[in-house]
């Protein structure tokens, strides 16, 4: 499992520069610029991975144990939650197989290493975009139950959700066995950014759009009771609130880990970029927060 300083863990290839460009290194003689470097402990970093799994396996049992919950959007939900789940014990274990390298309690070939680290980031790689994929999915789901609410039984078909459930794990597995295996390549890196943000988008249209349609509703309400500026009020700025909560926390918690990616592409050189570099584990450990948040 490669160690590379402090950014250690989770995608360790993905946090260095491509080949093509020799690592950045500051003549002796200069003196780069003050960069702020946040450290995530290894105590904190492992115990809200527990946090997450212990928090994720509790939706999932819910979902599986309640009968009332089987239907489509609950079973985007459980799929959401097992990707996030996969995301927090992926790390968890590279973490603990990492600090057990370090103590010398773990003894393994470098080759057996070497592949314990690629499946783990093949694991990792592959929930994330999972995670994401459902995220995607709940909000198309929520968006036609609010605006095709008569046909949504008939559209949101347990058939069609099993399918569209299957696509999305099948191409999350691919998509992290290609993105571990060619991740030298910009290409690679650029689809990654490029996936994150059609995502959002794709999730700010369709919640804005929601926002939109239910803020118009209840004003319609309020005409019928001659209420008109209250509930309006009222109701959109709890609409709004949600809104802004639910896309706040997805955008903090996945952002800065693609705009590392991004500015691999277009900075990978500059000592500011190298500045953002170094906060690559705080960036990990902002998804495994997103992880303990989606299931509140």
């Amino acid at each position: 499992m490669s160690v590379q300083g402090p950014q250690r863990r989770l995608l360790g290839s993905l946090n260095s520069t491509p080949p093509a460009t020799p690592p950045l290194r500051l003549p002796t003689n200069q003196t780069g610029p003050q960069c702020l470097e946040v450290s995530v402990p290894d105590g904190l970093f492992l115990s809200l991975g527990l946090l997450s799994v212990l928090e994720n396996v509790l939706v999932v049992a819910a979902i599986a144990k309640n009968r009332n919950l089987h239907s489509p959007m609950y079973y985007f939900i459980c799929c959401l939650a097992v990707s996030d789940l996969l995301v927090s014990v992926s790390n968890v274990l590279e973490m603990a197989v990492l600090l057990l390298l370090e103590a010398g309690a773990l003894a393994a070939p470098a080759t057996v290493v070497q592949q314990l680290d690629d499946a783990i980031d093949v694991l990792v790689c592959g929930a994330m975009v999972s995670s994401l994929c459902f995220l995607g999915a709940i909000a198309v789901d929520r968006y036609i139950s609010i605006f095709y609410a008569l046909r949504y039984h008939s559209i949101v078909t347990l058939a069609r959700a099993w399918r569209v459930i299957s696509a999305i794990w099948l191409a999350s597995v691919l998509a992290g066995a290609l993105f571990i295996a060619y991740d030298n390549h910009v290409a690679v890196l650029l689809c990654l950014v490029s996936f994150f943000v059609a995502m959002l988008v794709l999730m700010v249209g369709l919640y804005v759009h929601m926002l939109a349609r239910a803020c118009q509703h209840a004003r319609r309400i309020a005409r019928l009771h001659k209420r008109q500026r209250p509930a309006r009020q009222g109701f959109s700025l709890k609409g709004t609130a949600t809104l802004t909560v639910l896309l706040g926390i997805f955008f903090l918690c996945w952002g800065p880990f693609f705009l590392h990616l991004s500015l691999m592409v277009l900075c990978p050189q500059h000592p500011i970029c190298g500045c953002v570099f170094k906060n690559f584990n705080l960036f990990l450990t902002l998804i495994i927060c997103n992880s303990i948040v989606d299931p509140l």
